[in-house]
């Protein structure tokens, strides 16, 4: 059965999901990558994004990620387009992976930007990873270049963060400095190795 030992990792855009997850991954957790799995399915379905949203969309064989993000960020009914085509797909190969790392029967990390929005996967547990919504704001303009009108965009297409916050199983709070982000980090390893007593 899929996900029994899954742990989905969430957050919001800019508030430190990748450096959350270099950092679990030196405990031993295996990660399944939900925005690898993203990338590989858009790359391999270009065909049907172009007959969606048209050829302009395509380079060389593959998505325009940053022409179509642009696209679908600026307009909810295309981004539901393109959801109907993706999620499915994705869905089926992170089970297919998840059904993998089950058989070690010890926790596994399960990243998935949007595990609360989709409301799809039947997991358990999981780890948001928390920034004070301002603060998010700012790294991402400072990271991605975003004038404040594209990073306010991008934000609220996704649940509030606070939201989120209040649904986690775990919460690394990411709002002070790598030292703080290291210290939570070692904090939730142990709450979720306490979790799984017989891994």
């Amino acid at each position: 059965m899929a996900f029994e030992y899954a742990v989905a990792l969430t957050g919001g855009i800019a508030t430190g999901k990748s450096t959350a997850t270099m950092l679990l991954s030196l405990y031993g957790f295996r990660f399944i990558d939900a925005d690898k799995i993203t990338h590989e399915i858009l790359d391999t379905n270009f065909d049907k994004i172009a007959d969606l949203f048209g050829t302009e969309y395509i380079n060389g064989g593959r998505v325009d990620r940053g022409k179509l993000g642009k696209l679908v960020f600026a307009d909810k009914v295309k981004r539901q387009d393109l959801e109907a085509l993706l999620h499915p797909l994705i869905y089926d190969e992170i089970a297919r992976q998840s059904e993998e790392q089950d058989r070690f029967e010890k926790p596994y990390i399960v990243d998935i930007p949007l595990f609360f929005e989709g409301d799809r996967y039947p997991i358990e547990r999981s780890v948001v990873i928390y920034t004070p919504a301002q603060k998010q704001l700012e790294r991402l303009m400072k990271r991605d270049g975003y004038s404040e009108e594209e990073a306010l965009r991008r934000i609220n297409s996704q649940m509030d963060i606070e939201a989120k916050r209040e649904r986690a199983t775990y919460v690394i709070d990411n709002s002070s400095d790598l030292k703080q982000l290291q210290r939570e980090c070692d904090r939730v390893k142990d709450a979720i190795l306490s979790d799984f007593p017989l891994a």
